[in-house]
């Protein structure tokens, strides 16, 4: 497993996040590039588990499958509109920065 965090961003993101996470180096990959545009939520967090990502997302639906104890490489979840996409680049690329994928893995993260 990687060292450094890998993020995917679901179909929901803005896409200005993702290239300002790519222009700071960080590896991050979305739900339309890996072929997951309009898949379940659970597919998603199994498509990040094997892929070792740690999924961004705005939608709380997968504060519920956390709840029920799906597995998954970890989970950073803003709620929507409630900070700008320079507000979340910078707390994405904190994230990225500090922790390890082992440090995030069944664990959801709040910025």
């Amino acid at each position: 497993m990687p060292r450094t965090i890998r993020f995917h961003l679901d179909e929901n993101c803005s896409k200005s996040i993702c290239e300002g996470l790519r222009r700071r180096g960080v590896d991050v990959s979305t739900t339309p590039e890996a072929g997951l545009a309009g898949s379940g939520d659970e597919q998603q967090l199994a498509h990040c588990l094997a892929n070792g990502r740690v999924l961004f997302t705005q939608d709380r639906d997968f504060l519920r499958l956390d709840a029920q104890g799906v597995p998954h490489a970890g989970v950073v979840y803003c709620v929507k509109d409630t900070k700008s996409v320079g507000e979340l680049i910078q707390c994405l690329v904190l994230i990225w920065e500090i922790y390890e994928p082992a440090d995030l893995a069944g664990r959801v993260e709040y910025p």
